[in-house]
């Protein structure tokens, strides 16, 4: 992918997502950004930091992905050095999880565990995520699942610019107990938490569509992965017209009474393109954007990451 050395001066066109007339304005003037040398003092701190850092792999990125970090990161180069420090941690520590899956309409978890990003946001500049799930049986678990969601973010961070995510989450043709003994509660965990911290994921709300009373024994274990903050923004809808007290149905797949294509359609377009040669010549890219431990101070190990799930008491890399 070829680095972008200017500030943008408007959103790229992308095949699958759409933004608001305001949304580069607004976002920038919300954690004034808005003024050119204010940004660009901000992407120069950051990138002065990364020259700094021995332990972190790569250097280079392009100036449009590192405004997109720091808006995030609620205009905070503080905490975006922070969050480029952890994902590329991640990389290293968990490495499994950043295996591009390859031909996706092919894998049968995909295929049961419908997602899509909805092309319009909302209002406030809020990117929605829907899932469908109509598996019946989870005997091989949830990895390929994980990795498919690690593949949206790095698509999300590549090219999208919004306030954050709201998530919606079809529960009404799957068997929730089914889906919780197909769980494994540390794969779970260790893949919100590279969502979460690594990419920075500022969830706006989660909501969860299904009439089963399993539905309280699955966020009870949801929970484990989330901040308090998160938690409380988890809402469980037994008919999709709660679901529009908190977003506007016109954007939503035609399936959930919106005004955009059917939700098969639209997860077809974004399989398309994280499928395609280009995305996955730079997902492999990205795999390098990691850390040679060997090169970091054991304190500053010790103090940021062992408290995750499935923590690593000592790292050796070879």
């Amino acid at each position: 992918m070829r680095l972008s050395t200017a500030i943008m001066e408007a959103i790229p066109k992308n095949q699958i997502l759409e933004y608001n007339s305001d949304t580069l304005e607004f976002l920038r003037k919300q954690y004034e950004l808005d003024k050119p040398e204010r940004l660009e003092q901000a992407i120069s701190i950051l990138l002065d930091w990364l020259n700094k850092q021995d332990h972190i792999v790569r250097k280079n990125y392009s100036k449009g992905y590192l405004e997109r970090v720091i808006i995030i990161s609620k205009g905070s180069v503080e905490r975006a050095k922070v969050k480029l420090d952890k994902i590329a941690t991640y990389r290293t520590l968990l490495p499994r999880f950043f295996e591009p899956l390859k031909d996706l309409s092919k894998i049968t978890l995909i295929n049961e565990l419908i997602i899509t990003l909805a092309p319009k946001m909302t209002q406030d500049h809020y990117r929605v995520l829907v899932a469908k799930n109509v598996g019946k049986k989870f005997d091989a678990g949830f990895m390929d699942f994980y990795r498919y969601l690690i593949m949206i973010c790095e698509y999300v961070q590549a090219y999208d610019y919004c306030n954050g995510i709201v998530g919606v989450f079809d529960y009404t043709e799957t068997n929730i107990y089914e889906m919780i003994k197909g769980m494994n509660v540390v794969d779970m965990q260790q893949a919100l938490t590279i969502i979460m911290e690594g990419y920075g994921m500022r969830v706006k709300g989660i909501h969860f569509i299904t009439t089963s009373k399993a539905i309280d024994t699955f966020i009870k274990l949801f929970k484990t992965a989330l901040s308090k903050k998160v938690a409380e923004r988890i809402h469980v809808h037994n008919k999709l017209d709660t679901l529009y007290k908190y977003l506007p149905e016109e954007i939503l797949p035609s399936d959930y009474g919106g005004q955009e294509k059917s939700l098969d359609e639209l997860s077809g377009d974004l399989k398309a393109a994280l499928d395609s040669e280009h995305f996955m010549k730079y997902l492999k890219e990205m795999q390098n954007a990691c850390t040679n431990e060997n090169y970091r101070r054991d304190d500053k190990f010790n103090d940021q990451y062992m408290g995750m799930p499935g923590s690593f008491r000592k790292l050796t890399v070879d």
